[in-house]
């Protein structure tokens, strides 16, 4: 109350005695100051244009992403001042964590937070087994399993993924592995040491199917089920490389990556398939972060050629006796969506499924607006389809393959009657209708 009086009491003014101060001489005249001058007026203008133009796209990213709620039923993330802190549909209660990277997010990062992929209606309790054995593809290791390990120890499952022999930091030499029982060594000597009773779930991904395929025939009773990640799903005396010869014709870029290593000389069969480390991002890591490519450049090691020429023998009784399961990459390189179907076909599993689509973040929309207005702005009237070109090619570079992984692709439709509607008003409203859907992305 004190203090309120106190704003409130009229203030008095205490006269003080000035002291005498030294003037220096007025300075004299400044050259170019007009120039300066106008500099600084232009400048200060440019900067409203910027902020003006900064308002119009923050206004029409809104409008954009608003309409992208609607046409998912209001459903969406709510976020909070910092969009790296995520919450689930709800309360916010169940608050995630923030992540603790100072980096700027990429593009092709997986800007969903893991957390948000894990059902969490599982009861681990009624499972018949909550514990993952990972198998890793050709030439990779364990350490390729590291994001899944996370994500599936944080939903309280157990974990365990195997370095095959010659695979990550298993120190055998690829070259001399002469058969597929050597390579699956470590995966059958782990199977073996389970407990009486105790089952596990197999997940392999790429070549790493063919090895679970054959731990299925011999253990299938140690086997809950089996789960084919874009893997090699084989028939019964099939072999890896008869599988990949049915579309090695077509899959230029698999064959341009391929060097096959001589450990015993040129004269006899190649001892392993290493991979051309500069065609990796484009063959194995086509939706992955940077930073995922630079892990297998440094980790993966050659691929033993022996395994691969191996035909498996697979029995109804052993090995059709396990639930399998298989899940699609419509975008891979290495499998094509086409082989994965053909496997699919010629062994029907029990199930079959996509990779879960990930919502395209809202921070991931504002950039892509501001850059799609960026470009509109370049169109003039009188020269349509001269100057819109340029933004029909900005989206196929740029735009579309940031939105692919998650499964969405923009569409532009012009509208010429409101064009023209509106150069006659004189409005400067864009003359588009930005469209979007979710689909599949398949060639056809």
């Amino acid at each position: 109350m004190g203090n309120l009086c106190t704003c409130l009491a009229p203030k008095t003014t205490v006269k003080r005695k000035q002291r005498p101060t030294k003037r220096l001489p007025n300075p004299g005249p400044v050259a170019n100051t007009s120039n300066r001058w106008s500099r600084i007026r232009s400048g200060s203008r440019k900067d409203k244009l910027d902020d003006a133009m900064l308002q119009e796209q923050a206004l029409a990213a809104a409008i954009l992403f608003r309409q992208h709620q609607q046409q998912n039923g209001g459903a969406g993330l709510p976020f909070d001042r910092s969009t790296s802190l995520r919450y689930s549909n709800g309360s916010k209660k169940t608050q995630l964590p923030r992540s603790s990277s100072s980096r700027a997010r990429s593009l092709t990062d997986p800007l969903l937070q893991p957390h948000q992929l894990v059902n969490r209606d599982v009861k681990l309790d009624d499972l018949e087994t909550n514990h993952f054995i990972l198998v890793h593809g050709g030439g990779f290791g364990a350490w390729c399993w590291y994001k899944s390990i996370a994500l599936l120890e944080e939903g309280g499952f157990r974990v365990t993924a195997i370095d095959l022999t010659g695979s990550g930091i298993h120190s055998f030499d690829t070259n001399g592995i002469t058969s597929l029982s050597q390579y699956v060594k470590p995966l059958i000597d782990f199977l073996e040491k389970l407990a009486d009773g105790e089952k596990v779930i197999l997940a392999g991904h790429d070549f790493g199917g063919a090895c679970i395929s054959y731990a299925m025939e011999l253990f299938p009773f140690k086997i809950s089920k089996a789960i084919f990640i874009a893997a090699a799903m084989l028939t019964n005396g099939q072999s890896t490389l008869e599988m990949f010869s049915q579309q090695m014709g077509s899959n230029d870029l698999m064959r341009q990556a391929q060097i096959f290593l001589y450990a015993n000389g040129n004269d006899h069969p190649p001892t392993a398939i290493d991979l051309d480390k500069s065609l990796l991002k484009e063959l194995l890591f086509n939706q992955s972060p940077a930073k995922d490519i630079a892990l297998a450049s440094v980790s993966m090691r050659p691929i033993p050629f022996a395994p691969v020429l191996e035909k498996l023998s697979l029995s109804d009784l052993q090995y059709g006796s396990v639930r399998r399961y298989y899940i699609e990459t419509p975008e891979d390189n290495a499998i094509p969506i086409s082989l994965q179907e053909s496997m699919i076909n010629s062994s029907p599993p029990k199930q079959v499924t996509g990779c879960p689509k990930v919502s395209v973040p809202p921070t991931t929309w504002y950039r892509l607006v501001a850059g799609l207005n960026a470009q509109l702005r370049l169109v003039r009237r009188g020269r349509l389809r001269v100057t819109f070109r340029p933004v029909l090619k900005w989206l196929e570079t740029h735009t579309n393959p940031s939105l692919r992984i998650h499964g969405v692709r923009l569409m532009v439709i012009v509208n010429m009657d409101f064009w023209c509607m509106q150069w006659k008003k004189k409005l400067s409203l864009l003359p588009l209708e930005v469209l979007t859907e979710q689909d599949e992305l398949n060639d056809s």
